[in-house]
């Protein structure tokens, strides 16, 4: 019988197990960070009614979301974390304690053409606080902390959060009269690091006809050195920029009190996000030495969460980490740390005996120490064991043999270092716990030189 080629479709990611274990330390501190500042986890459906996550979309979403029928159900997979808890959170209403916060990392799927650091099927990293009728901005101002504790506690330092607010931008555009032509403008504006101010003049005067001063003075604004001094100077002049100010004025001030410094933080009016979802604060994060990556964190506030499934009013604001991708970036840049342990077991166990019983209690005993101990029991000759445990990154092997055990003894030897020595198996425990707590010191990404 002819063999079938194994493959991975386009645009799925299949790691090795070293590299699932350093996505697995990222998951965890992610986990770690989100659970420090009072999120609960959720794990929601990866399988939805279809008319369920297609109540707001349409158009491209649903271009790209992955359909099938089975049987008489019309069913999808998720294509966001976004959709799934508006659904979640409008069924448990009446179970749920407000404001409610929530983490959730999973896999989503969305068909669209795979390209580099582009995925079909990926994890996103999501948190949100939701309100009932109201939600405070002091959420809008503690979320950037909630970032910058996250990227720093994966060891991740040179990067910094953009942040801008929807009603500074569409009182703006009221203000100049280009309300009428919002879409527009901002995407444009949207370009303006990539394609530079003069372009960005050209489009907005020649293809969306709008006024040469109103143009530049748009620009002007956006490009000021101080945005809060350039807003300042127009307050007065329209209410919802005024409200704008007043917000985007609020969630600054309180940042650094909520831990972030300066260092990592600044408004930039040009953020431009969800035209029609996002009414407050917003946020783009970027690694500072790779600008052209784009956003590896963004979101804001919303006002109403569940407009298509409740009547109810559900603002919120929340951010999402494309894991997947993010993971991808830092592999490429070389900034996963390989120092970081990732074999399966801290030890490694090679009994010399053709009596098994003492290897097996020593490994009892050293996992009820919670060291993760593996019992290699194949009959097979030395160097090929030698070489299982190197290729498994295993920190430690452990011989017992004869003498080992006639002198209730264990021989360790330090993989990393190729050291050896003897100790008393009473107190083998205790001595990897010391040496394997140095081992699990690092952060998954390694600072840039």
């Amino acid at each position: 019988m002819s063999k079938m080629k194994p493959r991975t479709l386009s645009g799925f990611m299949e790691l090795l197990p070293h590299q699932q274990a350093q996505m697995n330390w990222m998951m965890d501190i992610l986990r770690q960070s989100y659970e420090l500042y009072g999120f609960t986890g959720l794990d929601t459906p990866v399988i939805e009614a279809a008319e369920v996550l297609l109540a707001k979309g349409g158009g491209d979403t649903e271009k790209q979301i992955y359909r099938f029928q089975k049987g008489d159900s019309d069913l999808a997979l998720r294509f966001d974390l976004t959709v799934p808890l508006a659904k979640y959170v409008a069924l448990h209403y009446n179970d749920l304690a407000f404001p409610f916060r929530r983490y959730q990392i999973g896999k989503v799927y969305r068909g669209e053409r795979p390209q580099r650091g582009r995925f079909r099927e990926f994890y996103q990293a999501d948190i949100d606080i939701i309100g009932d009728g109201k939600l405070d901005i002091l959420c809008e101002a503690e979320i950037p902390s909630v970032i910058y504790r996250t990227f720093t506690a994966l060891g991740l330092e040179d990067f910094q959060i953009r942040l801008n607010n929807r009603k500074v931008l569409s009182g703006l555009f009221d203000l100049l009269g280009l309300g009428d032509k919002a879409t527009d403008v901002m995407r444009t504006i949207d370009k303006l690091e990539k394609i530079g101010k003069e372009k960005v003049l050209e489009v907005l005067t020649g293809e969306f006809a709008v006024a040469e001063d109103a143009a530049s003075k748009l620009l002007e604004v956006l490009e000021s050195a101080d945005p809060m001094e350039a807003l300042e100077k127009l307050k007065g002049q329209n209410e919802l920029l005024d409200t704008g100010i007043q917000e985007l004025s609020q969630v600054v001030r309180h940042m650094e009190d909520f831990g972030v410094p300066e260092t990592h933080f600044k408004v930039d009016l040009t953020i431009a996000r969800g035209l029609d979802y996002y009414t407050g604060t917003v946020y783009e994060t970027q690694m500072t030495r790779h600008p052209e990556i784009g956003s590896i964190c963004s979101g804001g506030r919303y006002d109403n969460l569940a407009a298509f499934y409740t009547d109810k009013q559900l603002p919120g604001v929340g951010i999402s980490i494309g894991l997947t991708r993010l993971f991808y970036v830092l592999e490429e840049q070389g900034l996963l740390n390989d120092e970081l342990l990732t074999a399966p077991a801290d030890v490694l166990i090679l009994p010399m005996t053709e009596d098994l019983s003492p290897a097996i209690s020593l490994a009892t005993q050293l996992r009820q120490a919670n060291i993760r101990t593996q019992l290699y029991t194949e009959q097979k000759k030395f160097k090929a064991k030698m070489s299982y445990a190197d290729k498994l990154k295993v920190p430690f092997v452990l011989f017992l043999g004869e003498d080992e055990v006639n002198a209730a003894a264990v021989s360790i030897k330090n993989m990393r270092t190729g050291e050896q020595e003897t100790i008393p198996q009473e107190q083998a425990a205790g001595w990897l716990l010391s040496k394997i707590a140095l081992l699990s010191e690092g952060k998954p990404i390694r600072p840039e030189e």
